[in-house]
């Protein structure tokens, strides 16, 4: 699975990645639900995005995962036009499976048929620029296992056709993962993961399907970047601000939770070795973890960009620090 400490390869498919890919929800900038709620991170500026992109590239990323709702179309329009002329030398993901309404920037809903994941997938190529998606990913995690075998043959008819090379699911249930598991052209699962939120039965998955793990979620929201303390007040379009169930650490309003907060903090010494930041610690606490794991951190900025890239040249965590990772979280 690992080619050298900077690369990883996606599965069964062979495509090789960066062992860290960038995550590109942050970028698509301010969207909401049906009942205004924000879900997207607060204000962007695209041209520092565009040059965050090509200078992730000028740093060795290689992997950029996207999906047509991220700022409902706007995170892929943004990644294909930083991409330009140099969309060869990298691997691109998107998801489908959500329905949105552009003009409003609203989620107004979702479409779990095959015919609609044909319709999302050309979207999504006009939107990139591109003639082909390098990973296709189902963003519904729920789908009822009977549709997924449906969508995974789908996929399958979408490789065939040279519309896609490899597929995905984004979901953190095991058993459902499983279905598009066994698909010929499954590379990866895609789940959320980091050193607070162990996920070790979609990472076992992965390891005996022969999949990637592309872990999202792998600086938890931002808290593992170490910069959320004293009470930081989060702009009102940041989806963490006003956080869904499913989106634990961060208060009603109040910013981070004081308790994660702790928990982060009793982490520093481990992550911050060797010289890294706590982002770059948590990062490598997941190439530690498995030779299967590709994390995809979100960036809002050249600075963000540079510290993740960065972390490709530390390397994982030692067995010494895993173990005082588990020490001080008491696992």
């Amino acid at each position: 699975m690992e080619t050298n400490g900077t690369t990883r390869t996606l599965g069964r498919s062979g495509i090789e990645v960066s062992a860290l890919g960038f995550g590109c929800w942050a970028i698509g900038g301010e969207w909401q639900d049906a009942e205004g709620h924000p879900l997207g991170w607060g204000r962007v500026d695209d041209e520092e995005s565009v040059r965050a992109i090509r200078r992730a590239l000028d740093l060795g990323v290689t992997f950029f995962d996207t999906a047509d709702v991220y700022g409902t179309g706007h995170s892929e329009r943004l990644l294909g036009r930083a991409l330009g002329r140099r969309r060869d030398d990298v691997v691109v993901a998107t998801k489908w499976g959500n329905v949105f309404d552009p003009d409003t920037r609203t989620l107004t809903g979702a479409d779990d048929s095959p015919a609609y994941a044909r319709k999302a997938l050309t979207a999504s190529l006009e939107r990139l620029g591109t003639d082909h998606v390098d990973l296709y990913q189902l963003h519904l995690g729920d789908t009822d296992p009977r549709r997924a075998a449906e969508l995974r043959d789908v996929c399958e008819e979408f490789v065939r056709e040279g519309l896609v090379r490899a597929y995905a699911w984004s979901t953190d249930d095991p058993e459902r993962a499983a279905v598009f598991a066994t698909g010929e052209h499954c590379a990866a699962m895609q789940h959320r993961a980091n050193v607070l939120q162990d996920a070790p039965e979609m990472i076992a998955l992965c390891e005996a399907s022969g999949l990637a793990s592309v872990n999202r979620s792998p600086l938890a929201m931002g808290l593992l970047s170490g910069r959320h303390t004293g009470g930081r007040v989060l702009e009102s379009g940041d989806i963490r601000s006003r956080p869904p169930a499913w989106l634990p650490g961060f208060g009603d309003g109040a910013g981070a939770d004081p308790r994660w907060v702790a928990r982060v903090e009793a982490l520093r010494d481990v992550l911050t070795a060797d010289g890294r930041t706590p982002a770059q610690g948590a990062l490598a606490w997941l190439w530690a973890r498995s030779p299967r794991t590709v994390p995809i951190p979100g960036f809002r900025s050249v600075a963000q960009a540079e510290e993740n890239a960065d972390a490709l040249a530390k390397g994982p965590l030692s067995g010494e620090q895993m173990a005082a990772v588990d020490s001080v979280l008491g696992r």
